[in-house]
């Protein structure tokens, strides 16, 4: 685990993250990388090797750490975190919901999950980090909570597919059960699941989940201040142009990683960017 807290506000400037929160206003800039590094170091630990105990006792002493900021014990190094705790209403229980995603990556590899226990596992790593990061925006309750639900699942649905075979390499299968056994895969082993011919099919019911996911975003981000939703514009259609160039090149192997289209991405600045 990386004992230097003050490392934990470094963005990662090639990112098409790093491209949506330029464009925030510095403050909560600012606090968006704050809440990157927080997610960045807990993933880390809940990715690296060494024995599970030990990740999971890592992830409970970043509980600890933000149990300290929201009783007013900062530990050297999250002061960022802590500011953006205290001036956008940041909840707790956001944090430590990630911390439990993570928890289900450090428990154990999670292999052809089913589709309700993906689904809390998308929650857990990527919506709630849609709640602390719609605060931070600007966005009103409802429409807020609306979001982070649709678009978190959208975006962690994308990085399933987009990461097959390098989460098969380290023994992680995400692809739900239910897609598998329909696509007429038995195995849950993951390198032998991911060199099945029939993967594509299984693949294609993750796809329309996802484009449900992103359909259902769209329509809240319509409804709301489009200042408040220039970021996650922006994330939705670097996202969406990875899922749509998976799609066009297929699923079967060889699958070169996808990358976001600059022209997609060019046309999403231009349009949300400099609203």
């Amino acid at each position: 685990m990386k004992e230097a807290a003050a490392s934990l506000i470094r963005p990662v400037t090639g990112s098409s993250f790093y491209l949506a929160m330029r464009i925030l206003p510095q403050a909560r800039r600012q606090a968006m990388y704050a809440i990157y590094g927080f997610c960045r170091a807990v993933d880390d630990i809940a990715d690296e090797g060494g024995p599970s105990a030990q990740r999971l006792s890592d992830l409970e002493r970043w509980r600890e750490r933000i149990g300290g900021i929201f009783a007013g014990k900062i530990q050297t190094g999250l002061e960022d975190l802590a500011q953006a705790v205290q001036r956008y209403g940041l909840r707790q229980a956001d944090f430590n919901s990630v911390i439990d995603g993570m928890a289900m990556d450090a428990a154990g590899d999670i292999r052809a999950p089913d589709w309700d226990t993906l689904d809390l596992y998308c929650d857990r790593v990527a919506s709630a980090v849609g709640r602390l990061s719609v605060r931070i925006f600007g966005m009103g309750v409802k429409g807020g909570e609306a979001l982070a639900h649709h678009l978190g699942r959208a975006l962690q649905l994308t990085n399933i597919l987009r990461d097959i075979d390098e989460d098969a390499a380290i023994g992680r299968l995400y692809l739900p059960r239910e897609a598998l056994t329909k696509a007429g895969i038995a195995t849950d082993e993951p390198l032998s699941a991911v060199a099945d011919p029939r993967l594509p099919g299984a693949c294609r019911e993750v796809v329309e989940r996802a484009r449900l996911h992103f359909g259902e975003a769209r329509r809240v981000m319509a409804a709301e201040s489009r200042s408040a939703v220039r970021a996650p514009q922006l994330m939705a259609a670097a996202y969406s142009s990875v899922l749509d160039g998976m799609v066009a090149q297929g699923f079967v192997q060889p699958r070169p990683r996808m990358k976001v289209s600059r022209l997609r991405m060019l046309g999403a600045l231009l349009r949300y960017g400099l609203l």
